[in-house]
């Protein structure tokens, strides 16, 4: 949650201190992290006053400034522009290869998933459908290089749906 009458700057430095971070550190990653998702004078203005995309950089600035051992992100990649969605790839991919520490995120984005975790769950009105590697989910649904969204219809029993909606489609379309 973003306090609107701070500034990003201001409201890093309390997350910071909620977490007890040594301000040194704090000032140093927090410089780190707004000048590689390019937060230059955004960070000294209302948060109120920013863009759906500025205010998604403060919060993912916020989720890994006192980098914990397990990050928990809910579509980390929403409203975000292309150049800042290829930085946080990196990052996560970079965050869980220095050892010790995990994500978990959730994500509408299936090409994401794929690209991105080790291990995926598939849920469906709240119920487990499927979890594991890609190459397990693939075996499970014995879909040899099936995409993750093709997985996904075929455990969550709408593929069929969605070849009948797109085709009746057809009498629609000019």
């Amino acid at each position: 949650m973003l306090y609107e009458a701070l500034t990003p700057r201001e409201f890093l430095e309390f997350v910071a201190s909620v977490r007890r971070m040594d301000a040194a550190t704090a000032t140093r990653r927090l410089e780190s992290y707004s000048e590689a998702f390019r937060l230059g004078p955004e960070l000294e203005e209302p948060i109120a006053t920013l863009s759906n995309g500025t205010r998604q950089k403060v919060l993912i600035i916020a989720a890994l400034l006192h980098a914990p051992p397990l990050l928990v992100l809910d579509e980390p990649l929403n409203s975000l522009d292309p150049r800042s969605v290829r930085i946080m790839k990196d990052v996560l991919q970079r965050y869980v290869a220095s050892g010790g520490r995990g994500v978990l995120f959730s994500t509408h984005t299936m090409e994401v998933a794929e690209q991105l975790c080790h291990r995926v769950g598939i849920l469906d009105r709240g119920a487990l459908r499927g979890e594991g590697t890609l190459a397990a989910l693939r075996a499970r649904v014995e879909a040899g290089d099936a995409s993750l969204e093709e997985i996904f219809l075929r455990l969550t029993e709408q593929d069929v749906g969605v070849r009948a909606a797109v085709d009746s489609l057809d009498d629609a379309s000019v």
